[in-house]
């Protein structure tokens, strides 16, 4: 490789690739970057010019990257139709209405400001999985690129067939009054509009474009964000709260009293009205979900399945189209809705239209909604810095020690573990219903932390403990971005 071309390694990502912009890779490693996915492309579509749909987030250097990597694209053979401004969800769509062979999305998601990264998938609704990242990881890093000439296209005011498609499928009769918050991220462009469209009162929040982020980062797990939206619904007077993050894939929800609702129990009242209507369903979850979708009386009266499964995006989408599942939930946020709710990739307003609909079909407030699902008290996701280095290994010794805390019949908090899932990192759970995950995150140098109890917020937070006596022991573990 080159001495001008700057690309770490540690980018690519589990299922994406994130790099702080110019620290870690430069506008010459994007182009590569573009070189070897168009290169993958081709060796996957056996076409030599296959169309990739391109758009960006509203950065100010996503632009220029989305340049760097159209040139790397074209220069393997492959046509790019640049969609502009965009959101994920939008750039998905793109691939099924415009019948592309890929997608390349320029964004960093809710990471903050200074990061950039791409958002890639070949197979319609789907993004890369590890496999593939690998794949690309190693085309990119060992420049086994194909040379060719591509074209390229701008695809003018796809913005608003994205818009029409969701408007259009989705009116309801009760007059909703939203709070639509959406950091200064680009959710701003499209969220108000879909929202009134299909019906709803909105009050907007923080939708104007800014990519410094003068607030706070748009993130629907963030608190500040999560408190700003929550004042903003009381001062209002409004029905429901949606917080979008910066590339609007997820959703973040605040009840008519201004209470937080964790998006896994989002998850579960949506997939309870659902299962009314489309009985022996299945649905998927990921590990960092609410213990309450395997008992839920409702789904099981429909008869419907639930299966936890891997954090992440991409696996929970390639989950929900191989199990063939009418949607999947995971508790960053991101929904996936299938035929005929969705295309089967995550989209944030299509998830807050389905909560609208929730609202819309049981003519209740949303605070009487959610009191009907039993009492749980659940931990933020905390994230305690690991390098990338070294966090799966942390990881996997912390698996090997909480298997052997099983084995011994080691009690905690008075309490013996009675369940190991470690299909992602490790979730051990007691005979109570209580539970806690540890798991490395995918897309940034951290560890994932969650705790949930059904019996007290006490016991909640004693489960944290342990864990956190486990990292500290480890030596390896830096600060949180926050800690209850």
């Amino acid at each position: 490789m080159s001495q001008n071309i700057k690309i770490d390694p540690y980018g690519f990502r589990e299922y994406d690739a994130r790099w702080l912009y110019e620290e870690n890779i430069n506008k010459a490693g994007i182009e590569n970057l573009g070189k070897g996915f168009g290169t993958q492309i081709i060796n996957h579509t056996k076409k030599n010019n296959p169309t990739v749909i391109v758009g960006h987030d509203y950065r100010s250097y996503s632009e220029e990257i989305k340049t760097a990597l159209k040139k790397g694209l074209m220069s393997t053979g492959c046509n790019v139709d640049d969609v502009g401004l965009s959101l994920s969800p939008m750039v998905y769509f793109a691939q099924f209405n415009l019948n592309s062979d890929a997608v390349a999305m320029v964004t960093a998601s809710h990471n903050e400001n200074g990061w950039t990264g791409v958002k890639m998938g070949i197979k319609k609704g789907l993004t890369h999985a590890p496999e593939e990242m690998k794949e690309l990881k190693e085309i990119t890093l060992n420049e086994k690129f194909i040379s060719g000439q591509g074209d390229e296209r701008q695809i003018e005011n796809f913005k608003q067939i994205y818009k029409d498609d969701l408007i259009n499928n989705n009116k309801i009769d009760k007059r909703i009054k939203a709070v639509v918050a959406c950091g200064n991220g680009t959710a701003g462009v499209f969220a108000p509009d879909i929202l009134r469209g299909i019906g709803c009162e909105v009050i907007e929040l923080d939708c104007e474009l800014d990519w410094t982020f003068p607030k706070y980062n748009p993130n629907p797990e963030d608190l500040e964000m999560l408190h700003a939206i929550a004042k903003a619904v009381k001062d209002n007077n409004a029905d429901i709260g949606f917080g979008f993050d910066g590339d609007g894939d997820r959703v973040g929800v605040i009840d008519n009293n201004g209470n937080e609702i964790f998006s896994d129990k989002i998850g579960l009242l949506i997939a309870r009205n659902l299962s009314t209507k489309y009985k022996n369903s299945k649905f998927i979850v990921d590990v960092k979900s609410t213990g309450l979708y395997s008992k839920d009386k409702i789904l099981l009266e429909n008869n419907c399945e639930t299966i936890y499964w891997k954090t992440g995006h991409s696996h929970i989408k390639r989950k929900v189209n191989t199990e063939k599942a009418l949607a999947g939930f995971e508790k960053s946020g991101h929904f996936f809705f299938n035929q005929p709710l969705g295309y089967g990739y995550d989209d944030g307003i299509n998830s807050a239209i389905h909560v609208c609909h929730l609202l819309n079909d049981q003519n209740k407030k949303m605070s009487e909604i959610i009191s009907e699902l039993p009492n749980t008290f659940q931990t933020p996701t905390m994230a305690p810095f690991c390098k990338d280095e070294e966090k799966y290994q942390v990881v996997d010794n912390l698996v090997m020690q909480i298997k052997e805390i099983k084995e011994n019949k080691t009690k905690i908090d008075d309490q013996e573990i009675s369940d190991v899932l470690t299909v992602n990192g490790v979730r051990f759970s007691f005979d109570d219903g209580s539970w806690g995950l540890i798991r490395a995150s995918s897309n940034k140098p951290s560890l994932v932390i969650v705790t949930e109890s059904p019996t007290s917020d006490i016991r909640k937070k004693k489960i944290f403990e342990f864990i956190d006596d486990l990292l500290q022991k480890t030596g390896k573990i830096g600060e949180y971005d926050q800690k209850i």
